[in-house]
């Protein structure tokens, strides 16, 4: 086990384990989520485009009141700030929009204490739809799609409202998602705007159906969707890749592999499945408009989903029944779901911030070179590399706070290299990719 001694005299090992992210795993509760769906499933329509009066039916109750259970949270806690972030769209901005109406995000930010803009997001949908979304009357409960990722993101905000973290953490409500993504649109040119310093988005999009339409049945599995490079690359990023590689390394597919890892950690018992895809095929998740304006992010839902349950009016045809009801929804499985999403915030709240300008060298060499930027916060770094076929990073070396670092007798052209800054609490930081070359 590799170790670096602080000035403290501490000892922090880059191997080790954070005990407190075991108790938020412990703490994460399945009956919590199933209240919380339970009460969205109540509001009968969550449409964009419903009720915005009523207490008791539609959008406007349902975001009002999860805007209350977020105010409560900030009450206890007196660590978050909770406010509306919303954009006017206009039956003319889309296809799916029935009239003009207010789409309305409900934001919780818990501020970090060291690096306030620097956040990780969660999110989950407010919106649900029936089997046609410009009818905004009808029921549509939307007990998976997506009242579960937004119990879950609830759930999470008052788990680690309890814990202090040096980066900023968002928990967020997005609308407008069935009628072309306009929620999360909103909050990331909301954030860019702000000049938010974004660590990546995890957006929740059903993860609460353990029984697929093709008859698997699993409570472990589940998809973390990811592009492979950003769309706002440059002309010369991309004339690089040709001769350096990282056609799979951009940040979100780091973003990815970095929950990956922290799953594979502490919920063993856990199986993440890497998906090399923005999103389902020819589909969009709340994650695509942060991915549009260059920042990081991915999908995390279920693995094997029943299309019976998605987009459907309530109703039995031939036998089957078809509808987003309550019955779909297993809280156990949420609850898992929810807790890889709470210790990859945490892990990545209190970790340092990323290496700058990673750059590597070696050519016609026999060994590899890299180095960086350092960064505050961090007491090392980990070099990790893997072959250019390997989903995951497979191996890596801990060394000291130091700026460069040569792997003696390690061929650059057989690997693939990233680094990571480590913390005093040996939380690390999302990989880099390489962005130059030094001979």
């Amino acid at each position: 086990m590799l170790s670096v001694i602080l000035l403290t005299g501490k000892t922090v090992s880059a191997q080790d384990t954070d005990p407190k992210i075991y108790d938020i795993i412990s703490s994460i509760s399945a009956d919590s989520i199933e209240a919380d769906i339970r009460k969205l499933v109540s509001f009968g329509t969550r449409n964009t485009f419903s009720d915005t009066v009523s207490d008791t039916r539609g959008i406007g109750a349902a975001r009002r009141w999860i805007k209350s259970e977020f105010d409560n949270i900030a009450s206890d806690c007196n660590c978050m700030d909770v406010f509306y972030q919303k954009d006017f769209v206009k039956k003319e901005d889309g296809s799916r929009i029935p009239k003009d109406a207010w789409v309305v995000n409900v934001v919780a930010i818990q501020k970090g204490t060291k690096y306030p803009n620097r956040y990780i997001i969660m999110s989950g949908d407010i919106d649900s739809r029936a089997s046609n979304t410009m009818n905004f009357k009808i029921d549509a409960p939307g007990a998976n799609d997506n009242a579960s990722g937004m119990a879950g993101t609830m759930e999470a905000a008052r788990v680690l409202s309890n814990y202090k973290f040096e980066n900023s953490i968002v928990y967020v409500g997005l609308s407008g998602e069935e009628q072309g993504l306009f929620g999360g649109k909103g909050l990331a040119e909301y954030a860019k705007k702000n000049n938010w310093d974004i660590i990546g988005i995890l957006n929740n999009d059903m993860i609460g159906n353990i029984e697929g339409v093709d008859g698997v049945i699993s409570n472990r599995d589940f998809r973390i969707f990811s592009e492979p490079v950003p769309p706002t690359e440059t002309e010369r990023e991309r004339t690089m890749r040709r001769f350096y590689g990282g056609e799979v390394d951009g940040i979100s597919r780091q973003l990815a592999r970095y929950i990956h890892k922290t799953t594979k950690t502490y919920m063993p018992e856990m199986n993440p499945m890497m998906i090399y895809r923005l999103d389902r095929f020819g589909r969009g998740g709340h994650h695509r408009p942060f991915n549009d304006l260059g920042f990081a992010g991915v999908r995390i839902m279920e693995a094997h989903e029943n299309y019976n349950r998605q987009h459907q009016d309530i109703r039995t045809e031939n036998g089957i029944e078809y509808g987003d009801v309550i019955e779909g929804v297993n809280f156990d499985y949420a609850k898992k779901l929810t807790s890889v999403n709470a210790i990859n915030l945490a892990s990545l709240a209190w970790s340092p911030p990323a290496p700058e300008k990673v750059e590597i060298g070696g050519i016609v060499e026999a060994d590899t070179k890299l180095r960086w930027e350092s960064v505050e916060g961090a007491v090392g770094y980990k070099i990790y590399w893997r072959d250019t076929t390997a989903p995951q990073w497979q191996h890596s070396r801990f060394v000291k706070n130091v700026s460069e670092f040569t792997l003696d007798g390690i061929v650059i052209d057989n690997f693939f290299f990233g680094v990571a800054a480590v913390g005093e609490n040996a939380h690390e930081s999302v990989v880099v990719f390489p962005s130059g070359t030094f001979r």
